[in-house]
């Protein structure tokens, strides 16, 4: 059990009370310590007694790497929400709703813990673009921001059930992309990265050659505006920074 509990430290815990199964303990790296004397009830609850008392209910892997890079342990519990049901008129509105909607799921099953829900999208002449869903929707949305400015919006929420606490925010970037050939874009496309990223693309990564500036935090382009989650943070005593 005690290796149990440091494997716990790695802050990457998938899981939720109505779906905790050997799946979901083979993804948090968790199946090799399961314990035959050991109920599926009592090993939950001692998983839950190990959360952080932040959780990220988001299973992308840089809103948490943001986190972890600024200092602030997570554990992660992804939310798992029906988008299509949030009207996308207020691109500003959709993304604060959308990530209070992710943060208040997972916080009606850990009330006690203060939970972080985010949501991104890219705006291109007031069209929300999501995420590609085939070679040629990717090529598409690309060829759209090509040689032009564009908004990257993320929506973030931080709640807090039994506090009674809740704060909704979305931050702005200007992006310009170069003006791209063809045989570039079709590069980036078989990279297979633009397929789970809002926009088709992503700046952290190999699309950083499509960048030509941005104004604004670089962070809220990646996924999470991080200076200014970190200030609801401090200010409301969550964390500290001494």
């Amino acid at each position: 059990m005690k290796n149990f509990a440091k494997s716990l430290q790695i802050n990457l815990i998938l899981l939720s009370k109505e779906n905790f199964d050997d799946k979901i303990l083979s993804q948090a790296k968790l199946k090799q310590y399961k314990n035959p004397g050991l109920s599926r009830l009592r090993l939950l609850t001692k998983m839950t007694q190990n959360l952080n008392s932040i959780i990220l209910a988001s299973k992308s892997p840089r809103r948490s790497q943001l986190l972890q890079q600024a200092g602030i342990d997570i554990s992660i519990i992804p939310a798992h929400i029906n988008e299509a049901s949030f009207p996308q008129k207020d691109p500003m509105d959709f993304v604060k709703k959308l990530s209070l909607a992710k943060a208040m799921a997972i916080a009606e099953k850990f009330p006690d813990n203060w939970v972080i829900g985010a949501d991104t999208i890219v705006l291109i002449e007031n069209k929300i673009l999501g995420k590609p869903k085939s070679y040629e929707h990717a090529f598409e949305m690309l060829d759209s921001l090509n040689g032009r400015e564009h908004k990257v919006i993320t929506g973030f929420s931080i709640c807090n059930k039994n506090q009674k606490k809740k704060f909704c925010k979305a931050v702005v970037t200007n992006v310009w992309f170069k003006k791209a050939s063809k045989e570039e874009i079709q590069w980036y496309i078989n990279t297979q990265e633009p397929f789970d990223k809002a926009g088709a693309y992503g700046i952290q990564g190999k699309a950083s050659f499509l960048i030509e500036k941005i104004n604004g935090s670089h962070s809220n382009v990646v996924g999470l505006p991080i200076c200014e989650v970190i200030d609801i943070l401090t200010k409301q005593g969550i964390i500290e920074r001494k």
